[in-house]
């Protein structure tokens, strides 16, 4: 057997200024890969500071879902909150004049089909599919409280890998990976448009693990402490 060769002080110099090398290139990009997670997790803080001083809010949605990666449907609709507990959806397409009283922690929601007939009322689960979303989101999981949830579950839950944060002049973006939030399954790609003039969602995209497109969300047009009377909940 060929005996062992005691390496040259030389080659020991060698190697070790390869491992510096290397370390020296490794160590930056886990040090920005950890600050974009600490930006991230900022933009939900500030978000989180700047909901305590809302008292309700409205705000326009266009959702657009996807099939097999191909849009499929459009939904347009006006949304309102007001702390702690009351939600009320008016759907402008499709169902025009349509709808539909929540409050959350209770088990049904009342659906309001006709505006001009408001007599006309139905009590349904909130299971029911009829007042889920095409990708199946709950009625209970559409306001801001659940959303700052969401964010702050999934950031102590799951990896944040090839984390990308970007800012820009009056917003911020970042891919965000969470799971899915009707299944709780394997971990979804989301990229989070947020508004830095009043800290609340204007854009969610929704992706599978693979990268294909499941739905995003436009928000736009927020109003702020309006001071919604408890009877405009009311059906």
């Amino acid at each position: 057997m060929k005996p062992l060769t005691e390496a040259s002080p030389k080659s020991l110099q060698y190697l070790w200024a390869s491992l510096f090398f290397v370390g020296w290139i490794t160590l930056p990009l886990s040090s920005a890969e950890a600050q974009r997670t600490n930006q991230v997790l900022e933009v939900a803080e500030r978000m989180k500071a700047n909901f305590q001083g809302i008292e309700d809010y409205s705000s326009e949605v266009e959702q657009i879902y996807f099939k097999d990666g191909v849009e499929n449907e459009r939904h347009r609709f006006k949304y309102f909150f007001k702390k702690p507990d009351k939600i009320r959806v008016e759907f402008f397409s499709p169902h025009s004049g349509l709808n539909v009283f929540y409050q959350r922690g209770e088990k049904k929601a009342t659906l309001r089909p006709f505006s001009s007939v408001p007599s006309i009322q139905f009590r349904i689960s909130i299971d029911n599919s009829i007042i889920k979303t095409p990708t199946g989101q709950g009625i209970y999981q559409t306001d801001m409280i659940f959303f700052l949830d969401f964010l702050f579950r999934n950031m102590a839950q799951v990896p944040q890998k090839d984390s990308q944060f970007q800012e820009e002049r009056d917003q911020v973006h970042f891919l965000f990976w969470a799971r899915d939030y009707v299944k709780g399954d394997l971990p979804e790609k989301y990229w989070i448009f947020v508004s830095t003039q009043n800290w609340f969602p204007v854009r969610i995209e929704r992706y599978s693990s693979e990268g294909s497109p499941i739905e995003f969300s436009h928000i736009q047009n927020y109003v702020f402490n309006s001071h919604l009377e408890e009877r405009f909940f009311v059906p």
